[in-house]
């Protein structure tokens, strides 16, 4: 950490270069068309349901409907 507080002008290069190696696998189409890109495939389905929660209870004299409202 010590060396790229002395050294900014290697820090920023450094930054400009993970930038650019970002941007250069991004999934996403920048319209950057002097830059080369070859986007690394993204294959997941995001999971758009409802979190849900599995809780084992019991409460005498109480029905599913009952415990599940409370």
């Amino acid at each position: 950490m010590k060396f790229l507080l002395n050294n900014r002008l290697f820090a920023v290069i450094l930054l400009i270069g993970i930038l650019f190696g970002g941007i250069s696998v991004a999934p996403f189409d920048f319209g950057l068309g002097h830059v080369f890109q070859s986007p690394i495939n993204v294959d997941a389905i995001p999971d758009l349901g409802e979190n849900q929660q599995v809780v084992a209870t019991e409460w005498m004299g109480r029905s599913p409907k009952d415990i599940q409202d409370r």
